[in-house]
């Protein structure tokens, strides 16, 4: 466990690993001509150039403030941990947002031991929020100034509002399941990348269903929505934070709900 005043330096390490993620990520955001590789061998999976300048500059930070701590990074090769905590970076989530100028990308940032997340940052550069939560922490900076985040008290699906990036959620069985959950509920949205996490953790949604993550994508929300008093598993209610399919939600009685329709045969 970490002692307090390593927490408080932690916390300083993400918050400077954030703002160096922001000039990254800002000098390419709509700018004229950017372009994009595709990682993928069918679907369209892009990466640019700053998605590797960001994740670049966090890692030159690390190498200096905690060279003991691993790395695992969505770009860039694994750096095993020799002080049994690892920081987990995914430079920019939702980088086909970034390339159609939307601003629901974000910078994603975890402090992990074995268990999991201890502490997690979802910073949008363009908005200047950044949702923070672990080690005591449960807050909000932007515009509106500095919020506590709470998660919304607990409502019957048909009250609840939903949100997933893609309509398609995976594989044929995972989008029937997410339909199947998605048509209880009464609002669904799509789009939201990492910020959906966020807007459950700020109590202005209640579910985000995903399929197909990776660590480096889930980590940072499942520390600020449990810390803001939600919950994050997989689809069969068990840890969540090496990735696959996710259920995120704002509360208990809800995350039990939805988990029902999901796994219904019906």
């Amino acid at each position: 466990m970490c002692s307090q005043a390593e927490q408080q330096d932690l916390i300083a390490v993400a918050a400077e690993l954030a703002m160096a993620a922001r000039l990254a990520t800002l000098r390419h955001f709509r700018s004229a001509g950017l372009s994009s590789d595709n990682k993928g061998s069918g679907n369209f999976d892009p990466v640019t150039i700053a998605d590797r300048e960001s994740e670049d500059a966090m890692r030159a930070i690390l190498d200096k403030r905690r060279p003991n701590d691993g790395i695992l990074g969505e770009e860039r090769k694994a750096k095993a941990s020799q002080s049994g905590l690892t920081w987990v970076l995914d430079p920019i989530d939702g980088t086909k947002a970034f390339l159609a100028g939307l601003p629901t990308w974000g910078v994603l940032i975890a402090l992990s031991d074995e268990n999991g997340p201890l502490y997690g940052v979802i910073d949008q550069p363009y908005i200047q929020e950044r949702f923070e939560g672990g080690f005591g922490r449960a807050i909000v900076k932007g515009p509106m100034g500095e919020v506590p985040l709470k998660t919304r008290a607990a409502r019957p699906l048909d009250e609840a509002t939903i949100m997933t990036t893609f309509p398609e959620v995976g594989s044929e069985l995972d989008g029937q399941a997410f339909h199947r959950l998605a048509k209880s509920c009464r609002l669904t949205r799509y789009g939201g990348d990492c910020y959906a996490y966020a807007m459950v953790a700020a109590g202005q949604i209640d579910l985000v269903v995903e399929a197909g993550l990776q660590a480096y994508d889930v980590q940072a929300p499942i520390a600020v929505i449990t810390a803001a008093g939600g919950i994050v598993t997989d689809w069969k209610g068990q840890p969540a934070h090496r990735g696959g399919r996710i259920l995120a939600a704002a509360n208990r009685n809800i995350h039990a709900a939805a988990l029902d329709l999901l796994n219904s045969t019906a």
